[in-house]
Formats: structure tokens, sequence, C-alpha cells
């Protein structure tokens, strides 16, 4: 009995894990084991500091970013920015092998930078992007592994709403986490580029130039003016949101509400502002951003519960005890992270794992801003990573018939790999995430 009551915490972080694998609701799942452990432990008084708890999460401040950048993120999925982008870099990269590939990198990019949604972006690369690069021959597994790769660049690359989370749950200023994370950013779409030029330079019938009837159907200046048309409402709106908030103008939900309008006008000035779309947008935010405070009300409940059964106390224990230092058990902490990434969605793993883990290594002398980069592209690894990662499904989702399952899994492995030779250079040279803050 003794040994149940010491190692209750875990029990209930293996009853909530187990519960969640078989399907049930995730934010009734962590406060329903929560609020059962609970009362199993102390008693119904112990409850008494619940409405405090979630009083202080309902107003906090800087969660109000997250349902302004989701309108944002949804806004500009419905303004067609997307489609005008990747036929403008399509022209600008075709005449190079590869050259379509990496315009969808280009454009995941600039998605990510300025819809922060990981869900959204790869839905509208792969309704967008697929079809286009299998129409000019492009092998089916670079396509998919491309644009799975592409479209999870909106985790790491800020406005993220991973980073507004982690920032919030780690006491890390979201502002110092936007400017952290750029140089990793763009770090991870470098290695994509050179890794789409290497293979396409290996295997040319991969990857063939556009066609050349293609090219010489638009002149310079045409082409010129298409690029800049595309290009300038991206730019501007990035601008406007981060600028802001690296400038010291607005914090960052301050800027969040700035994206939202600049997104209504970006839709607007594309001609796609009516009734329908404000209606389809809003459905959308309001149901994301419930799921999101349910569960963070749910990983409040659990949160105050572990602590209670001395949980923070047991794990810190089991961890600090590993014979392995300080980076074996940072090693350790991201396995865990990672593995929990093909089960979860990150906003599960953000308020479940998280707050449990970090601090752990923060008392070990770790770097808050750097510890909560390196879990974001972590979580963007996992998230690649067959046979479970979220990407992939939604990828599948919005592929031709064609395109099997396993064309996505063997197409991702490479930029899988990727993905961990991004995190070892940012654990092995962490001013890669801290220089920019400090200069700025």
């Amino acid at each position: 009995m003794e040994f149940i009551t010491e190692f209750m915490p875990l029990i209930m972080f293996a009853t909530v894990f187990a519960l969640l694998l078989l399907g049930f609701p995730v934010a009734f799942t962590i406060g329903g084991v929560a609020f059962f452990f609970g009362l199993y432990g102390f008693g119904p008084g112990f409850f008494e500091l619940l409405p405090l708890r979630i009083w202080g999460t309902m107003t906090n401040f800087t969660l109000l970013a997250v349902p302004l950048f989701i309108y944002m993120g949804v806004m500009l999925e419905k303004s067609g920015l997307a489609e005008e982008l990747l036929e403008a870099m399509a022209l600008v990269f075709g005449k190079i092998r590869g050259g379509l590939a990496i315009s969808v990198i280009f454009v995941g990019a600039l998605m990510g930078a300025s819809t922060g949604i990981v869900g959204a972006t790869v839905v509208t690369m792969g309704l967008l992007s697929v079809p286009t690069m299998l129409r000019n021959r492009y092998n089916k597994s670079l396509t998919t592994g491309t644009v799975a790769a592409s479209g999870t660049l909106g985790q790491i690359i800020p406005p993220s709403i991973v980073l507004v989370l982690l920032g919030d749950i780690m006491n890390v200023p979201v502002g110092d986490l936007f400017i952290g994370a750029i140089i990793p950013g763009l770090i991870l779409v470098v290695l994509y580029m050179l890794y789409i030029f290497i293979i396409a330079n290996i295997k040319p019938e991969w990857a063939p130039p556009i066609d050349q009837e293609i090219l010489d159907s638009i002149t310079r200046k045409e082409l010129t003016a298409k690029v800049f048309k595309a290009l300038l409402p991206p730019l501007v709106l990035m601008i406007s949101v981060l600028g802001s908030i690296f400038a010291g103008i607005a914090s960052p939900t301050e800027a969040a509400s700035v994206g939202a309008v600049g997104a209504t006008l970006l839709t607007a000035l594309h001609g796609r502002f009516n009734y329908q779309i404000v209606k389809d947008v809003m459905d959308v935010t309001t149901k994301l951003t419930c799921m999101v405070f349910i569960i963070l009300v749910g990983a409040s409940t659990l949160g105050l519960v572990f602590r209670g059964l001395g949980g923070d106390a047991l794990v810190r224990g089991l961890i600090l005890s590993l014979p392995f230092g300080r980076w074996g058990i940072l090693f350790i902490v991201m396995v865990i992270i990672f593995i929990a990434g093909f089960f979860l969605d990150f906003i599960e793993i953000t308020f479940i794992h998280v707050p449990v883990l970090a601090p752990i290594m923060i008392h070990l002398g770790v770097d808050p801003l750097w510890l909560a980069v390196l879990i974001a592209v972590n979580l963007q690894t996992s998230f690649l990573t067959p046979p479970f990662g979220f990407s992939l499904f939604y990828l599948k989702g919005v592929t031709p018939p064609e395109i099997k399952t396993t064309d996505i899994y063997i197409g991702i492995i490479p930029f899988v790999i990727i993905q961990i030779i991004g995190l070892l250079i940012i654990c092995l040279i962490p001013e890669a995430v801290t220089w920019l803050p400090k200069v700025l």
C-alpha cells in the first residue's frame, strides 16, 4: 500500500496516457483522472484551491494571443495568399532542378511565419502543392516529404502558438522566444533546401525543372510584378506582427491583434472577404480556442493534483538519480517528449509533460529560453515521424488517390533526419537561440 501511495503520481500519469491512447476525449480525460486521484488522495477540500488556479489561467493576458493567432491563421488560409505565393516562387526557382520543391519550402516558411498553425499550413500546402508537383513529374515520395516538412515550419517559425504556450508555462517572455526561434527556423529552412538541391542533382528524374514553355510565357517584367505582388502581403504582415514585438512597441498579445486585423485586410484585398468567410473563420477559431482552454483547465487540475501528491519531487528524484549528468538527462527528457509527440497533440504535451520535465532541467542550470526552443523543434520532429506523425495524417487527408501512405512515410524520413541534425546543431550551439535576443 505504501508503494502505491509513493508512486501514485506516476500511476495517475500512466492512467491519463492509457486513456488518451484508447481514444477518450483529451480535456475530460485529463481533468477527470486528476479529479478522481485528487479525491482519492486528499478528499474534496483539496479542490478549494482549484477555482483560483483556473481563474488565474483564464485571466492570463499572454494567452489572449492564442485565439488571435488562430484567427489570423485561419483567415489567411481563406485569403488565397499561399496560392499566389506558390505560383510566383515556382516561376522564380523554375529553371533549376528541384526549383518547385525549393519554392514549396520557401512558401511553407512564409506561411508558417504568417499563420503559426501547423495543421492549417500542411492542409493548405498539400492542396496546392502536391497536384502541381505531380503534374511536373516530381517523385511522389519527394513531393509528400517536402510538403509535410514545409507545413510544419509554423511550429518553430514565429509567431507560433506552440511558442506562446511554452512561454507562458515556462515563464519565458514570449517576445524573447519569438526572437530566439528565428535562427533555428532559418537553419531548418536552409537544411531542407540544401537537401532538395542535392537530391535533385543526384537523381534529376525525381525533381525536373519546370517546362521551358511555361517559363517563356512570362516576361521578366511580368515575373517581377507577380513576385512583388505575391511577396508584399505576407512580408507586411510579418513585419507588422514580429516587428512590433521586436521593436518593443507591442506585447505578443497586442501584436497578435495587429496580425488578426492584417489578415482580415489581406483577405478583403484579395476579394474573398464576405459573410460566409467570416462565419467559417469565427466557427473554426471558436472551436480551436475552446479546445485549447478546456485542455488547459484539465491540465491545471492535473498539475495541482500531481504536485499535491508529491509528483514533482518523485520525478525529480528519479531523473536526477540517473548517472548521466546534465547532457544525459537532457537527452532523456528530449526522447520522452519526442516519443510523446507520436501519440499526443502539441497542446497536450505542452500542458502535461512540459510542466513536469522543464523545472528539472532548469534546476540543473539549463537556460529556459534555449530549452523552450529545443522542445519546440523536438515536437516539430515528432510530428513528422512515421507511423504516428500528426502532419502525415493531415497530408494524407488532402492528397490525390495515387499517393499511398507508404509514399508519405518514405518521403518524410530524410526530413526527419534533417530535423535531428538541426536539433543537434541547436544543442551544440546554444548561441543559435540565445544570441539574437541578447542583441535585440
